[in-house]
């Protein structure tokens, strides 16, 4: 099979798994129990303690990075199954978390969040990677927690102006230093994108390792007159060594 019809293969599979989730009996991603996508004891795990998790060593330009939980167990088993089976219906339980995260920086952290002027920015996969999964899982993600903080009183507006501005290395096995050097401008405002509908970006990203994206992502705002405080992620990677950070990015 070649590699266009094995990607094309996979979409398939991903709609079809989804489809199926909505009309059958459902397990719970994340510890296998029936009667649920997400049952209350995986969401309390996803949800019990949002907090400001920064990589070790931070890297310049990096917001304050807040996530709603470390990234393992019932919590990295559910973002897989989102971000890779295509199980798109977890996205509102991981948007949930999201919110539920901005509200702790917002009471614990000392953030203030502006009634008009937000947008909230997804960091963008890769075009292959999109491609490959069939859906923008972070794109999907940044317009439930805009609408929830709609919904909250706050004039919140997804904008999806990011965009790659060509490949980069390999990420694995490189250093939070290495990616930082690694991922230098590798991100831009799409020329196509109107401009900013406000003046205050939050970014949303699933996971946090080196936080190296998040930097750039940040860069790149700020480069387009975008002030960017606070940054949210579903998971935080726990660092293993000084050469290995995990999954994220």
């Amino acid at each position: 099979m070649g590699p266009e019809l094995s990607v094309a293969a996979g979409m398939l599979g991903r709609v079809l798994s989804a489809v199926l989730d909505l009309v059958l009996p459902s397990s719970c991603a994340g510890c296998g129990g029936q009667g649920a996508s997400c049952c209350p004891r995986c969401f309390g795990a996803l949800t019990a303690a949002p907090a400001a998790r920064l990589p070790d060593p931070v890297p310049r330009g990096l917001p304050d990075c807040w996530s709603a939980a470390r990234y393992e167990g019932a919590v990295r088993r559910l973002v897989v199954a989102y971000k890779e089976r295509g199980l798109v219906v977890l996205a509102g339980v991981l948007a949930e978390a999201l919110t539920h995260t901005v509200v702790a920086a917002v009471r614990e952290g000392g953030h203030r969040l502006p009634d008009r002027g937000l947008v909230v920015v997804p960091v963008p996969s890769a075009w292959r990677s999109r491609r490959g999964r069939g859906h923008d899982h972070v794109g999907r993600l940044a317009g439930l927690v805009a609408g929830r903080l709609r919904q909250a009183g706050l004039a919140a507006e997804v904008w999806r102006g990011l965009r790659h501005t060509g490949r980069v290395a390999d990420q694995a096995g490189l250093s939070g230093p290495e990616r930082v050097a690694n991922l230098a401008g590798s991100l831009q405002v799409a020329p196509a994108a109107n401009g900013p509908p406000g003046a205050f970006a939050l970014l949303v990203d699933d996971i946090v390792t080196t936080g190296a994206t998040l930097a750039e992502a940040a860069r790149t705002l700020r480069s387009s007159g975008l002030r960017v405080p606070l940054a949210v992620t579903v998971g935080a990677t726990r660092r293993r060594s000084q050469k290995s950070y995990g999954d994220g990015r």
